[in-house]
């Protein structure tokens, strides 16, 4: 567990013994009732608002760094997937993300790879994330396979509060960035509406150099965003929460090339991201007496577009091979293959663009019972329509410049549209056979659509993609999973719990026009997770201690394959794995104002069968480790907080997570696979407090020792197809806040 203190009111909601500094204990609502994180019988890591900021957090991979288990494969903004215990791998989320209890979905693309482009928002004046790990599908509307992350913002209150951040940065071998944050909270109507505001602005010069342009620098970033909150409690049983959130980036990727150097590029391309993201929710909460209804409405709006180089994939049509199966003859006459080389020539260089859209309607309704009983239960049902948009475009680009020319010259297009609808009921209940000792039970039956339609207005004839006129495939599935735990609360500082649980995502249908109709449809993939777990306070509760062991059986895994020509990826269903692990937590607080928070895991993530059928033969066989899964990452962080005066605090943090070496495909035969080599990164911060005025002001540095710590890598048979995305060189920088 990493938190610091709680507030007076939520150490109030605590369980006993109420949540102070010494017992580091926060309050969390993962169960849908409020209970500790020590007395919560499953393995979840809970980051106050704090921890977040005296860490430096501002995304999802500044704080997985924390939370055993949880993988980021980052291949740069608005392309990051989350995998939660090794459950990772293509198609649809296995990671529910939670933005104040609405889930948030990636956009799709062209190969049905919602994981790959998950949601995430800067986060800033957030009141705590809750991470659980293991399948969540019984109490949590959008189910979860690997689990679920939950982002619950501060709310408005009755209060005139506001709060001020800024900070710039340089890095080495980069450029200079900057953020700007600010807040405030207003009441409108005493005890009944507050609102609540937020602005932010980053901006960031980039660090990778393209040689092949002589660029430097071209992975610049710039965000801008904000929410809005309202708060209205007309009773004191009833209240709604309205939020309304937008975020608009515009980037460059972060991909490099290890064969040309550290940190740069020999893309011909400027690879360009830009995402308008709009996100819209109200929730609704009645104390009936005995039980609480929920309502949580959700609706999210995103357009973006990114690229891929596609120049070097290009270049290897330039062959007499190829020029001669272009023609239809054994071989090119000398004036055949001059025309077809200056055809080739003509296309490059060049990117494929994808252009799409994303709206995502949810609807959640949820009775929990409240009070002390000998049941606690939840019931819900929930409710979501999905709509994808996306174009797969190859367009010119700049010879010089390496932009994409605009308005675009294309040469080939195809339009998708992707639609799922799904419908789930769940439940969860809880006996209390004896004040310490529990049993819970939980069930979801679940039923999802989806529809692919698409057609292909501008063909290629040179790589096998005709004119096709509009197409429409559907596919369908419904099913139940099933949960059950079982916990002793031995005493107030020891806790046991077994869980069995089930977790699946949904099927569908390949956007792959024309491909044959035995590989259009993929069905769910589902597992099982086995996991015994303990929660030990001990040393007057100045070490905290959080065990769990698991294994995981995973069955009919969705998995990636291409065409024949190796023009389209698609997905089917072929295989099998097992993931065993081990997760750590301890928070110690050895006196004063030091404490230490450390954290990791061991997983062993292995195919158990070939993933083979009658429709594809992927890249696994059984006892292949599943790929960018390393075995062991961990990490220490120490906090010093003392006064220097009577007005002044000085403030010290160092945090130094590790990351075990992976691969990036399955077989070590394969000679493109890549290995992924372990790395460390140390971050320092210090500062100064003034405790009068509510003001910071630090000094920090990420990335201490200036490791090249390499996230995600992969390579292929094109050219120049070794890519690589890794953390910022070191990065030095000043930071200022003040709350009033």
């Amino acid at each position: 567990m990493i938190a610091t203190s709680l507030t007076p009111a939520a150490a109030q909601d605590a369980q006993d013994p109420p949540a102070t500094e010494e017992t580091n204990d926060v309050v969390v609502t993962a169960l849908r009732r409020d209970t500790t994180v020590q007395t919560t019988p499953l393995a979840i890591t809970a980051l106050t608002g704090e921890t977040l900021t005296n860490a430096g957090v501002t995304n999802i991979t500044d704080y997985a760094k924390f939370v055993p288990s949880l993988r980021i494969q980052d291949n740069g903004p608005g392309q990051r997937r989350v995998s939660l215990r090794g459950v990772q791998a293509s198609g649809e989320a296995t990671v529910g993300t939670y933005y104040n209890d609405v889930p948030v979905t990636g956009s799709v693309g062209v190969s049905s790879d919602a994981a790959g482009r998950t949601a995430d928002f800067t986060l800033f004046d957030v009141n705590r994330i809750e991470v659980l790990r293991g399948p969540q599908g019984t109490l949590y509307g959008a189910s979860s396979m690997g689990g679920a992350i939950r982002v619950l913002f501060n709310k408005p209150s009755q209060e005139y509060e506001g709060e001020v951040e800024g900070q710039v940065q340089t890095t080495k071998g980069g450029g200079f960035g900057y953020f700007v944050n600010g807040m405030v909270n207003v009441p409108l109507v005493t005890d009944v509406l507050a609102a609540r505001a937020v602005l932010y602005r980053r901006d960031s010069d980039g660090y990778v150099d393209n040689s092949f342009l002589g660029r430097k620098n071209v992975n610049d970033y710039t965000a801008t965003g904000g929410r809005l909150m309202l708060r209205f409690t007309p009773t004191t049983n009833f209240s709604i929460d309205a939020t309304a959130m937008f975020e608009n980036t515009d980037a460059v990727s972060a991909s490099w090339n290890p064969e040309v150097g550290d940190y740069k590029s020999a893309a011909q391309v400027i690879l360009p991201y830009t995402d308008k993201s709009q996100f819209y929710s109200v929730n609704a909460e009645w104390d009936l007496g005995g039980v609480t209804l929920t309502s949580i409405t959700g609706y999210q709006h995103r357009r973006s577009a990114y690229a891929a180089d596609d120049s070097y994939y290009i270049g290897t049509y330039r062959t007499e091979a190829r020029c001669a199966s272009y023609v239809g003859t054994d071989a090119c006459s000398a004036d055949q293959l001059g025309s077809y080389y200056d055809y080739i020539d003509s296309l490059s260089p060049a990117a494929i663009y994808y252009p799409g859209s994303t709206t995502d309607f949810t609807q959640e309704v949820r009775l929990s019972s409240t009070g002390d009983s000998a049941l606690d239960w939840t019931v819900g049902a929930f409710y979501q329509s999905r709509k994808n948009q996306v174009t797969s475009e190859d367009a010119r680009a700049d010879v010089t410049t390496g932009g994409i020319i605009m308005p675009e010259q294309i040469f080939y297009r195809r339009q998708i549209s992707d639609r799922l609808k799904q419908v789930a009921v769940f439940g969860e209940g809880t006996f209390h056979v004896t004040p310490e000792l529990g049993l819970t039970a939980g069930i979801r039956y679940y039923d999802y659509d989806k529809t692919v339609s698409g057609y292909t207005d501008i063909g290629w004839t040179l790589i096998g993609a005709p004119v096709r006129p509009l197409n429409t495939v559907d596919s369908s599935e419904d099913g139940t999973l099933l949960k059950f735990n079982a916990s002793w609360q031995a005493n107030r500082n020891m806790l046991f719990y077994a869980t069995a649980s089930q977790g699946f995502r949904p099927g569908g249908a390949n956007q792959v026009i024309g491909l044959a109709a035995d590989l259009t449809p993929y069905e769910s993939d589902k597992l099982w997770n086995y996991e015994i777990g303990t929660k030990f306070g001990l040393l007057d509760r100045r070490l905290t201690l959080n065990l769990a062991a698991f294994q995981i059986d995973w069955d009919n895994m969705q998995v990636s394959g291409r065409t024949t020509n190796g023009a389209f990826s698609f997905l089917s269903n072929a295989g099998a794995a097992r993931i065993r692990g081990l997760e750590a937590e301890a928070f110690i607080r050895p006196g004063g104002a030091l404490q230490f928070t450390l954290s990791g895991n061991y997983l062993d993530a292995k195919l158990t069968e070939d993933q083979v059928n009658d429709s594809v033969v992927a890249a696994g066989r059984a006892g292949d480790r599943i790929p960018y899964i390393p075995h062991f990452s961990g990490s220490v962080g120490a906090e010093y907080h003392a006064p220097v005066s009577d007005a002044v605090d000085f403030f010290a943090r160092a945090d130094l997570n590790y990351v075990g070496s992976s691969y990036s495909e399955f077989r070590p035969t394969n000679v493109y696979r890549v290995k992924i080599d372990d790395y460390a990164l140390a971050n320092l911060r210090v500062g100064f407090e003034l405790s009068e005025s509510d003001t910071g002001i630090y000094l920090f540095v990420n990335n201490l020792f200036d490791s090249v710590a390499i996230n995600r890598a992969s390579m292929s048979s094109t050219p120049n197809s070794y890519s690589a995305v890794s953390a910022a060189p070191r990065t030095l920088g000043l930071n200022l806040r003040r709350h009033f």
